[in-house]
């Protein structure tokens, strides 16, 4: 029985990335929990993927043509623990249906960490804080 799945992308390439990005980001726009987040910021999800294409192009393959900051870009949407969570896991999902093992571990590597840094940028750090943790602030002398 032939196999009509298209092979895997054995390297890191702009056609993966490319196909990557349009696959990952349509699962995103249909998915529950993190879908509405985006949907009501993104007025054209084509200019979109064709942003986030370079960002992952510039990250993966340090092509350098992305301008931007994330960080800035994230920060008004509320997204919490519980998006960085969903999304990490759709990208884990996504990323070995479009690449072979061993770019795709590199691809979801890239995305943990950079899942990380936008978690502490945000403030939804992967360790709590002391007051997270009912650790005082300060010392309260008896």
């Amino acid at each position: 029985m032939p196999n009509d799945a298209p092979a895997l992308h054995a390297e890191l390439d702009i056609p993966g990335i490319v196909s990557l990005v349009d696959r990952f980001y349509d699962k995103v726009r249909a998915d529950d929990h993190i879908g509405p987040v985006f949907n009501a910021v993104i007025e054209d999800w084509t200019v979109h993927k064709n942003l986030l294409t370079s960002f992952w192009c510039s990250v993966a393959l340090r092509v350098g043509t992305y301008r931007g900051n994330p960080l800035a870009m994230h920060k008004p949407l509320g997204i919490n623990r519980t998006h960085f969570a969903r999304w990490l896991a759709l990208w884990r999902e996504t990323v070995p249906e479009i690449f072979a093992e061993e770019p795709a571990a590199r691809m979801i590597e890239y995305a943990e960490r950079i899942g990380r840094g936008m978690r502490m940028g945000l403030g939804i750090g992967d360790r709590p804080r002391g007051r997270e943790l009912g650790v005082p602030i300060r010392m309260v002398q008896p």
